[in-house]
């Protein structure tokens, strides 16, 4: 009986051994709300998630920088102003003007003007972090609503002001907004949320990745991501030792629900960043982001 005792308990040690240990260092969260529904930036009842709420949960996952974007753009801009509060929690906020002032925008915004009064209007004032960075998130629902004036028109704009795009659109989209920039793709920065819509099969993010050299995929949502303990499935492994440069990891707060889930959400990536070399997972973790919004290699 010892004996098997002992198979089991050493059974039971080998499992954790193979388990690699969870990565520990920061995290560029590449894709977080802060939306009206998550405060209204005020202290009250209607504030279930109030500034300092929102800085703690991310010091205490380590998250050293966000990319912000808010409907409407006061919550990016509320983050943005607590400057001090950020920097006692080592948190850098990096804004991006959100395309929506209301959730009727979500939809119509490919062809409303208004929409491109509303982007100048935020870029011409910026935030008390700065210049906004980047535009978006916006979506999708249909690719052909790319071709729309008003998405062409923030598209060359993005490109010409050296701005990054966070877009959340299927991979025919992807094309469509490309074709869209002076460059043709070649040089816009576009930030690809959740890396397809509805699970775009890997081998086809691998093409736009060869085909677009600044085109980056975030990876909330995605299915098929993770199999077996937490860890990446081999092809997505795969890709990331093929494309360390080109992940990030983000939170999409996009719902309250969201914000009660951040802790698990920020501990599952660190899970299977554990499992990569330790250089692809410092990029995806932290490295990527950085660089893509000129940040500290080390914060």
């Amino acid at each position: 009986m010892w004996h098997w005792l002992a198979f089991i308990a050493l059974a039971v040690a080998g499992s954790a051994l193979a388990q690699p240990a969870p990565y520990s260092g920061p995290l560029f969260d590449a894709h977080l709300h802060y939306n009206d529904e998550a405060c209204v930036h005020q202290a009250s009842a209607a504030c279930p998630y109030p500034l300092a709420d929102v800085l703690a949960r991310l010091q205490r996952n380590g998250v050293r920088a966000v990319l912000a974007n808010s409907r409407p753009n006061d919550g990016t801009k509320a983050l943005a102003a607590a400057t001090e509060a950020a920097q006692k929690a080592g948190v850098t906020v990096v804004p991006f003007v959100r395309l929506y002032r209301n959730r009727a925008d979500y939809e119509g915004w490919p062809t409303d003007a208004s929409i491109v009064d509303m982007v100048n209007t935020e870029l011409a004032a910026g935030t008390a972090a700065g210049p906004y960075q980047g535009l978006g998130e916006f979506h999708l629902y249909q690719s052909p609503a790319a071709n729309g004036p008003t998405a062409r028109r923030l598209l060359r704009l993005a490109e010409e002001r050296d701005l990054v795009v966070l877009a959340h659109v299927d991979d025919a989209a992807i094309d469509l907004l490309m074709a869209h920039t002076p460059s043709q793709g070649k040089k816009l920065r576009l930030i690809w949320a959740h890396t397809g819509i509805g699970g775009t099969p890997v081998a086809r993010v691998e093409a736009l990745l060869a085909r677009y050299p600044g085109l980056m995929g975030e990876l909330s949502y995605r299915p098929g991501l993770t199999c077996e303990g937490g860890q990446l499935c081999p092809e997505w492994r795969a890709l990331m030792l093929k494309y360390p440069g080109r992940f990030l990891i983000g939170s999409d707060t996009w719902v309250n629900g969201r914000w009660e889930q951040y802790d698990a959400l920020m501990q599952g990536y660190r899970v299977w960043l554990g499992g990569l070399p330790t250089d692809v997972a410092s990029a995806i973790a932290w490295g990527n982001g950085a660089r893509l919004f000129g940040l500290p290699a080390r914060p």
